[in-house]
């Protein structure tokens, strides 16, 4: 049972909200009945305000019967809802008359004395109409949102049969044939799971259906040319197991998907979260510090139970073959620290409640601050070995050297060269495994843990169908679609390599206190502002083919601009123009990243484009910060920064320039979206290019100010050959720049779009 929007348990619908658009469709309603029930405490009041009353209670009435009947429609196309959906449908427009009859200005009472009148006098019939209407409203939209999650079973139901046809299929003409309508099915498949993606509010059920999808996107490509290998080779074993194997993974997929949006297990299963360090930590050293408010809150058995636990999970780290012997032993002295400190306040703590004490005692105070410092340096050593490993082999196997041998060897024919190699890639495969499990132990979050889980189970799946993929090979060297399949199953296991390095991204973030995941850049096109561009075009959403095909660029682009946050990270001044500007242009390219994926706020081609006006005009605006820093800096210095500045200014225009140029059908339309992501990730790498120089420069001058104990502006220096008239040019920019005003109109934008 949940509350409703407000947070008020008086409008308890009994029901939980579980998406967001049912808790926003309901937030509106609750602060007019809010508003109404507020007045009842006042039973004096003035006509204006009786009117304004009356008003509302009348829209809501209107609103609730115009919903209503929403909801009666979907009641007769959906007969399996139609008592439920009736019932709730007839509460809802009772208690929307009951509101209207009591808001009635009719209804008054003769006026007072003082020239007011004293209405509204039954308080509790208005209270107990909010509450009718509320819940029955509420009902109606958990029931509406059934037809949703309907939907999405309806479309993996049809996807199953195509895969089963998919399956059993003898001909290359019946394959096409069918895969062809797959591949329409798993389009509309992809659209109803990614707009429930979004619209769930907990967050591990959007991590879980986020690696559920990234699953069947990956899949998909898989399963062509699998099962058109197995189709040129039927007599081949290798070609058959690495078939096999892919629409297995795709059928776990498809029931992950309706389990989360069912909310239902199979088999009976239970799934549960491996226990984890960073939990046992946080929950440790929370006992710990509870016994300042409450020392009998729990027993010292307990306490010392719950560092056993603890440090029996630091095995996964000390029982590692890739584990060094320094990280052992270092591991193991804190873990031995944890146990003393420990012991200490148990001791202290046992003193404290033999003398009755009420609160910890100063030594008990001593303790306690020992034994917390001791388990989160165990944590930053765990986390330091974790992500230090998980690096180490990130730069290893970015050279990607088994794939390469194993691709030639099995173009060569060479079956003994396959099976070396292979056996290198499962030796690769486990120390990648191994290292998913420790970043799952420092992960810091549910959503991250559970993309590491993914990240683990994926290299542990895809190993062996790469080594069957690379066997047919072998055994059909002349294959041309061998080939390629096993070339479609190595770009898999290097999709994976750099969403692991994102995965030590955003696992480093959160623990150096940055969220991993950004916020979302609001400045969408104003109203007005582009509405040339807004008739340019039809707006489209790509399909999975060309999702996928946009994929690799999309984490280019994502990588550039987790670059560029770690670049202006490392500036002192982060209210720097350069800063400000560089961190708008990573973030606008995240959404676009997004967009690649299918995901985040710009939902069409047209969104995308809009974005891209506003990236470039934001870009424009940073090469004029460069242009008047530029001033400052001497010859050699100069030209670097102009040099940089040129090759932005270049881009930024060829980026506003695509992005006005209106196209007409798919073909164009997607080269037009390949052009826009290409050239924003040649502005991000000139960003990247330019940010650390220009930061060296900043300290470098700003140290020679500090030094001279000059307090004049660098324009002010000999080289410098710019009137003293600029500066007030950069002040007043710089009051115009991200402020207040601005944002509430970047706002204004957001909504606008989110209304289409």
């Amino acid at each position: 049972m949940a509350s409703s929007p407000c947070g008020n348990s008086n409008f308890d619908s009994g029901l939980e909200i579980k998406t967001r658009s049912v808790e926003q469709t309901l937030i509106p309603l609750v602060s007019q009945i809010t508003t109404l029930i507020n007045h009842k405490d006042k039973p004096k009041k003035s006509e204006r305000t009786l009117t304004a009353i009356h008003r509302v209670g009348q829209a809501v009435s209107v609103a609730v019967g115009r919903f209503v009947a929403v909801g009666e429609a979907i009641a007769t196309e959906n007969q399996e809802l139609k008592d439920e959906m009736g019932q709730a449908c007839f509460e809802a427009r009772k208690a929307g008359d009951a509101i209207a009859q009591l808001t009635d200005v009719g209804s008054s009472l003769p006026s007072q004395s003082d020239g007011r009148v004293s209405v509204f006098s039954d308080r509790t019939g208005m209270v107990k109409a909010a509450r009718l209407l509320l819940s029955s409203v509420t009902k109606v939209l958990v029931l509406a949102d059934r037809i949703v999650i309907k939907q999405i079973i309806t479309s993996r139901n049809k996807v199953l049969v195509t895969l089963d046809h998919l399956e059993r299929v003898s001909t290359f003409q019946e394959f096409v044939q069918i895969f062809s309508q797959f591949g329409n099915e798993m389009v509309e498949f992809a659209h109803l799971t990614g707009d429930r993606q979004n619209d769930l509010k907990d967050e591990k059920k959007k991590a879980r259906m986020a690696a559920a999808r990234a699953v069947l996107e990956k899949c998909t490509m898989m399963l062509l040319t699998a099962s058109k290998t197995c189709l040129r080779h039927p007599d081949c074993e290798s070609a058959r197991i690495n078939k096999d194997a892919v629409f297995h993974r795709m059928r776990c997929a498809l029931e992950q998907v309706i389990e989360i949006v069912t909310e239902a297990r199979s088999c009976g299963e239970t799934k549960v979260l491996p226990a984890n360090i960073y939990n046992g930590i946080k929950d440790f050293k929370s006992s710990v510090e509870c016994l300042r408010e409450d020392l009998y809150s729990l027993s010292p058995q307990s306490m010392c139970s719950q560092l056993e636990a603890l440090v029996e999970r630091t095995e996964d780290f000390t029982d590692s073959a890739y584990t060094s012997h320094e990280q052992r032993q270092a591991i193991l002295g804190l873990c031995q620290l944890a146990h003393q400190d420990t012991q200490q306040l148990v001791h202290a703590w046992v003193e404290a409640q033999s003398a009755h004490a009420k609160e910890a005692t100063e030594d008990m105070e001593v303790a306690i601050l020992k034994t917390s410092q001791s388990v989160s340096d165990l944590r930053r050593e765990l986390h330091k070995v974790a992500v230090g490993r998980a690096s180490d082999l990130l730069k290893v196997h970015g050279e990607q050297l088994p794939l390469r041998a194993l691709k030639a060897a099995g173009s060569e024919g060479n079956l003994e060269a396959v099976a070396e190699h292979s056996r290198k890639l499962t030796e690769q495969k486990e120390q990648l495994v191994e290292t998913c499990r420790l970043l799952c132990h420092v992960s810091g979050t549910e959503p991250l843990e559970i993309t590491c889980i993914h990240a683990e189970e994926t290299f542990h799946v895809i190993g062996p169908q790469i080594i069957s993929a690379a066997q047919t090979l072998a055994l059909h060297p002349s294959s041309k679609i061998a080939k390629e399949n096993l070339e479609v199953f190595c770009e898999a296991w290097e999709s994976q390599l750099c969403d692991m390095a994102l995965l030590l991204r955003e696992i480093n973030d959160i623990f150096e206190g940055r969220r991993g995941d950004k916020k979302p850049y609001l400045s969408l096109p104003r109203p007005g502002k582009h509405s040339a561009n807004l008739k340019s075009g039809k707006a489209v959403k790509l399909d999975a083919e060309e999702q996928t095909s946009m994929a690799k660029l999309g984490l280019e682009l994502r990588l550039l601009s987790s670059d560029v946050d770690t670049e202006v990270d490392k500036w002192e001044e982060q209210e720097h123009d350069i800063v400000r500007h560089s961190q708008s242009l990573a973030s606008m390219a995240y959404n676009m990243y997004l967009f690649t994926r299918g995901e985040g706020l710009l939902k069409t081609t047209l969104n995308l484009f809009h974005q891209a006006e506003v990236l470039s005009e934001e870009g424009l605006q940073l090469c004029s910060y460069l242009h008047t820093f530029s001033t400052q800096l001497v010859d050699e210095e100069k030209s670097a920064v102009v040099t940089e500045m040129e090759k932005l200014v270049a881009l930024c225009q060829q980026l506003q320039m695509g992005a006005k140029t209106p196209v007409q059908g798919k073909t164009a339309t997607f080269q037009k979206v390949d052009s826009t992501i290409q050239t924003t990730r040649g502005i991000l790498t000139v960003v990247l290019s330019f940010l650390p120089f220009c930061n060296k420069l900043n300290r470098k001058y700003k140290s020679e100010r500090s030094s001279l104990g000059s307090q004049q502006d660098w324009r002010e220096r000999p080289d410098a050959s710019t009137p003293v008239k600029e500066e007030g040019a950069l002040h007043s920019k710089n009051t115009n720049g991200f402020g207040v005003k601005t944002l509430e109109q970047h706002m204004a934008g957001l909504n606008l779009l989110e209304s289409k």
